[in-house]
């Protein structure tokens, strides 16, 4: 395998700033791509995370858009455009919804509806821009939660727009793969440092270390090597497929 098998190729991240999508800018930048590192709101976190990824070499750039809001989304891509010419990788791993956990009774109509903006519909719209900028051999990877098929405690409008995702990563991967253009998406158990893991019981994140066959929680960069290799030449006949990163937790059943 290359050491730099990304090596003339653009990624970006949305959500870049910290958590799984910082993973995912330096997993690149490592692999030698140039990242466009998304925030909406943490401008120093993105500006720092830029700076570590091209301490490997490339370029990385911060770019502002608030994955809620369309108009922004257009003008990110323009920029990145602009920037670098080319995009080859979209991550979207930009998510809300654990800022205020709710089952799906007590949830409200405009938590619902933000929610469902930034989970679902900001990675349908940056996946209409990114493709119009990909060629033969783009790839993009949505982030998705094994939440989304079984129960999960005060976790449901992110649940409902992961799961909506999952069929959206379907119908994309369709429609772009005779453009060469792959699609699929990660599903990672619970992840160490995540605001998911802040939005859970402490007994419920002792129970699911004890149900899961590894025995702990996912790290953000082995969710990050996932979405890598999803997107290189290895993974080129994989297209629509939901990757489980979760140490064997989808195989056991219920927290």
């Amino acid at each position: 395998m290359a050491e730099k098998p990304f090596a003339g190729k653009v990624a970006a991240v949305t959500g870049g700033s910290r958590g799984i999508g910082r993973a995912c800018v330096l997993k690149f930048a490592q692999l030698g791509a140039d990242v466009v590192v998304n925030y909406s709101r943490s401008g120093e976190d993105a500006e720092a995370t830029a700076r570590d990824a091209e301490e490997f070499g490339g370029r990385a750039v911060a770019m502002k858009a608030d994955m809620g809001e369309r108009d922004e989304i257009v003008e990110l891509f323009k920029s990145v455009q602009s920037e670098f010419g080319r995009l080859d990788v979209l991550v979207n791993s930009a998510a809300r919804g654990l800022e205020r956990p709710r089952g799906a009774v007590e949830s409200l109509p405009k938590h619902l509806k933000h929610t469902m903006d930034v989970n679902l519909f900001g990675p349908w719209f940056c996946s209409q821009e990114a493709a119009r900028l990909m060629t033969q051999g783009g790839a993009i990877v949505n982030l998705h939660t094994p939440g989304s098929e079984r129960y999960m405690p005060r976790y449901a409008p992110v649940a409902v727009s992961k799961g909506a995702l999952a069929s959206l990563t379907t119908y994309l991967a369709v429609e772009l793969a005779p453009r060469g253009i792959r699609v699929n998406a990660v599903a990672s158990g619970l992840v160490d440092g995540s605001d998911g893991i802040r939005a859970i019981a402490s007994e419920l994140l002792d129970r699911y270390q004890e149900v899961a066959p590894a025995g702990r929680l996912v790290k953000p960069e082995e969710v990050a090597a996932a979405v890598a290799f999803l997107c290189g030449a290895d993974a080129s006949m994989i297209v629509g497929h939901v990757l489980q990163v979760d140490g064997g937790y989808s195989l056991v059943g219920l927290v």
